[in-house]
């Protein structure tokens, strides 16, 4: 939104995904907001994940089709580039979720570029408000580069921050090794922080068929909606507002509100277009936001969970952003792919955070300590076990030192530790948080269900993908490609500062 220029959101009825009707819906909205792409001109959609089991986890390919032909519709010969770029969820090559979600064909025919994050340059943003988590974060080239950037997010809840609309679509402008970085009890207070790398000029919210109570592995829900606007902040309160919450109680949404960059009160936000506030309500009536600590979601199934607070939270704290949440996608995730998930599951028990109390375990029982803030004292049968905490602190953290962690090998070292500890009652797995991939490979094997990453349906395209990722990047790192940067990325704070290629 430029200086000065009025918060509107427009809401428009769309009960299909039709292209040229999600084009004219997009095009009449630009219009309307006086918005003209100008330069290297950047869309983002969410494409966390694709694929037959993650349907409606991702901004449908024709839904940004149809963005596309909208930007270039109002193009007036300012626009030098019009680029897609994303990180999908972590482990995983983005490559692969391009191709499940049917966006290279699409992108081939409207003659757009393709980035993937992961794949290019990381650059330095210094960041100087108060109350930051670090002096500065790191986002990819393309990103610091954008003179126009339009965000595409899917209208979904998330169980770690209540919901994901726009401002949340910000955790994929970072690659894995800094991604992972600050991805704990503080992620909202990180997803706040990354809001000063760029802001977009224009949002378009796939909330056609929206997501329910989950973030990878969602319930439809119809709203057959398309929602628009200028402000980030405002954009974020509006929709919140159709599902029956409060913004204020979402805190990503209002420490950027708190921090300035926009209204948060809907007498400050111009709510417009062919559907009123009140009837967008209705469509969102009782939406279910996947807000469950992991001790409830386990309840009546064969895993116990135990969650004490992470490290300096109060007695009563929990992890939202952490490993507890990772544990309730991963549990959907296999119970997609085997619909005899818990029956196959022997009684597993889960500890996070401090936990002081006792564990309910019986003799055969496995117990499973997960990250690095875990922390027990006591005995599981016979064995005195003494789990003491690896956590490190935030301050300690240097992103210029952070490095990728490769999906194999955290398998690879899985697997060891599984079969070292066969005879054992427990187990700890380190990470900080422990990833979906590597917890979809420990319940998975030992429950003998079948793991997605391996699955014949996608065993040969994911491979393909990940092998042609991990080449692209080690020829740019033998290439050592210098660059520049020109972009606005920084927004308010220092100048952006140019660091070697990734990895």
């Amino acid at each position: 939104m430029r200086p000065n220029q009025h918060a509107r959101v427009i809401l428009r009825h769309c009960d299909e995904y039709d292209v040229q009707r999600i084009r004219g819906i997009a095009r009449d909205a630009m219009r309307d907001l006086d918005i003209v792409p100008r330069g290297r001109t950047l869309v983002k959609p969410n494409l966390v994940n694709a694929g037959e089991l993650f349907e409606h986890a991702h901004t449908r390919n024709e839904f940004v089709e149809g963005v596309l032909l909208a930007l270039q519709d109002r193009d007036e010969g300012d626009m030098r580039d019009l680029t897609v770029g994303e990180r999908c969820g972590i482990t995983i090559p983005t490559r692969f979720v391009y191709e499940e979600a049917k966006f290279n064909p699409m992108l081939k025919r409207v003659g757009v570029k393709r980035v993937c994050f992961e794949e290019v340059p990381q650059v330095e943003i210094p960041l100087t408000h108060e109350q930051r988590l670090r002096d500065y974060v790191f986002t990819p080239q393309t990103v610091a580069n954008a003179d126009f950037f339009v965000n595409c997010p899917k209208f979904k809840a998330h169980p770690w921050t209540t919901v994901t609309f726009s401002m949340k679509n910000y955790i994929g402008i970072q690659d894995d090794r800094h991604r992972l970085i600050d991805h704990d009890h503080a992620l909202s207070r990180k997803v706040a922080d990354l809001q000063y790398i760029i802001q977009p000029e224009f949002i378009a919210i796939d909330a056609i068929i929206a997501g329910e109570g989950r973030m990878l592995t969602p319930t439809p829900r119809n709203m057959n909606l398309i929602a628009m606007g200028n402000n980030q902040v405002a954009f974020d309160a509006v929709c919140c507002h159709i599902i029956g919450v409060d913004p204020m109680e979402v805190e990503h949404i209002r420490l950027a509100y708190e921090r300035g960059f926009g209204p948060i009160d809907l007498d400050d936000i111009s709510v417009e277009g062919d559907l009123s506030l009140d009837e967008a309500k209705q469509r969102g009536e009782n939406y279910d936001v996947g807000l469950t600590r992991v001790e409830k979601y386990f309840e009546g199934s064969n895993i116990n969970a135990y969650a004490g607070p992470a490290p300096g939270q109060p007695e009563d704290g929990y992890c939202w952003g952490g490993c507890p949440q990772v544990m309730e996608e991963v549990i959907e995730v296999l119970r997609l792919v085997d619909p005899e998930c818990d029956t196959k599951l022997p009684r597993i028990h889960l500890v996070f955070g401090n936990y002081k109390g006792p564990l309910d375990v019986s003799y055969g029982e496995k117990v499973v300590f997960v990250g690095d803030c875990v922390t027990w004292d006591g005995r599981i049968g016979d064995e005195p076990v003494q789990i003491g905490s690896q956590y490190r602190e935030r301050a300690t953290k240097d992103p210029h030192e952070a490095t990728h962690d490769d999906l194999y090998v955290k398998m690879a070292n899985l697997a060891r530790m599984l079969v070292s500890g066969r005879n054992r009652p427990w187990l700890r797995l380190k990470g900080c948080p422990v990833s979906v991939a590597e917890l979809i490979y420990l319940i998975a094997q030992l429950g003998g269900i079948q793991n997605p990453y391996f699955d014949h349906r996608n065993v040969f395209s994911f491979n393909k993908a990940y092998i042609a990722w991990r080449m692209a990047k080690a020829a740019k790192w033998l290439r050592r490609e210098p660059y520049q940067i020109n972009g606005p990325a920084s927004r308010g704070n220092a100048a952006p500062v140019l660091t070697a290629p990734a990895e």
